[in-house]
């Protein structure tokens, strides 16, 4: 199988419009998570709080992801050592893309909006880009991402193409909002991740892009790697329509194949990015996963999402991002909103800023659907 590395990554959350605001923002115990002004009729919902970014407004008849995707392709075409060819193979990774199009819509009308689908959001950005081809969206809810990833990865392993882009994004709509409301998902205060008093999630938006490449190509463009995905898994528990498997099967599983794909032992990875969402099952189900798999005092983990709001089909991408920053600085930021620690959680989750000592990384996604994915990185 071919190696494949990680040349350029870009993020835009709550916390800011760069990597370096994300990771910094965290490390320095900062949330991007406000009461939302975006739309009207918030005091209706279950929550009035999300993880918004700045300067994201709603232009007249366009969808707010088309905006972010202008923001995301900034930021990635700005690096010229990494630069983006034509022949790049383009995977996108959205659960609603246009959605927020929907409630603008004339209600008379028989029509979808223009650029309410998926497909519409891939194609701006290939067209944007320069792309040869108009790629894929991946939708596997919430681990939407995290599985582009790996299909990414497996197409250059394969030899199928050399190079791969990973553009995934969400935004905040109230669409999305209304139905985590009613689904019961989400806190009537900031998410607090693995903590024994958490009440559920607060939703988030934003984006992130990843470029691989093969080892080949790498070499012949004199790009230097950040780092190499060195293996991934997927699952999926068949449970239940939005609620994990208690036991944590089916992430079980999305881990061990990452490990056998990247031909280490679990014993080799000592951090953990968790999806920690903050809603009661969802945790405990990763820190069952993570006790019975892990050896005590073996790994630390954290969860982001209590300072940017779960960002949906966005989540692992901009995960993946921070996880390459965290394994080339050795140190993984607090998890914020953990106050009180649910049990089993003790000696693996921690407000403050741990360093960690080995070349890999795991981060992990689950979503509706019983899915699970599972990424480990390689320090090179």
């Amino acid at each position: 199988m071919n190696p494949v590395y990680i040349t350029n990554v870009a993020a835009i959350t709550a916390m800011g419009p760069d990597l370096e605001s994300l990771y910094n923002g965290l490390m320095n115990k900062k949330s991007g998570i406000s009461k939302i002004t975006r739309f009207n009729n918030v005091s209706c919902h279950a929550s009035p709080f999300a993880g918004v970014i700045k300067d994201l407004d709603h232009p007249k008849k366009m969808s707010l992801i088309f905006q972010l995707s202008d923001m995301l392709i900034n930021q990635i075409c700005r690096n010229r050592e990494s630069r983006i060819e034509s022949d790049t193979f383009l995977i996108t990774a959205s659960t609603k893309a246009g959605i927020d199009l929907l409630g603008q819509n004339n209600a008379k009308s028989k029509m979808l909006p223009k650029d309410i689908l998926l497909s519409d959001l891939t194609q701006y950005i290939a067209l944007k880009i320069g792309l040869n081809n108009n790629g894929i969206n991946i939708n596997s809810a919430c681990a939407s991402s995290t599985i582009a990833v790996a299909k990414g990865a497996a197409l250059i392993q394969m030899g199928v193409v050399d190079s791969v882009l990973i553009c995934c994004m969400d935004t905040v709509s109230q669409f999305v909002f209304s139905g985590f409301s009613v689904l019961g998902a989400m806190s009537d205060e900031p998410a607090r991740p693995f903590d024994k008093n958490r009440k559920g999630l607060t939703l988030g938006e934003g984006a992130a892009a990843i470029l691989l490449i093969s080892e080949k190509k790498a070499k012949a463009k004199g790009a230097f790697p950040l780092c190499q995905i060195a293996g991934f898994g997927i699952a999926n528990d068949a449970c239940h329509l939005t609620a994990p498997a208690r036991d944590g099967y089916g992430l079980k599983l999305a881990i061990g194949k990452a490990c056998k794909k990247a031909g280490i032992a679990v014993d080799d990875i000592h951090a953990i990015n968790t999806h920690g969402t903050g809603t009661k099952h969802n945790d405990s189900m990763e820190i069952n996963a993570i006790n019975s798999m892990f050896n005590p005092g073996q790994v630390i983990a954290n969860s982001i999402k209590g300072a940017i709001g779960h960002t949906l089909g966005a989540a692992g991408g901009i995960e993946i991002a921070l996880c390459v920053k965290m394994l080339k600085e050795k140190v993984m930021p607090g998890t914020y909103g953990f106050l009180d620690p649910e049990k089993g959680s003790e000696a693996i989750i921690s407000p403050e800023a741990r360093s960690f000592k080995g070349d890999y990384i795991l981060t992990t996604n689950s979503g509706f659907g019983g899915t699970n994915a599972a990424v480990i990185l390689k320090k090179v």
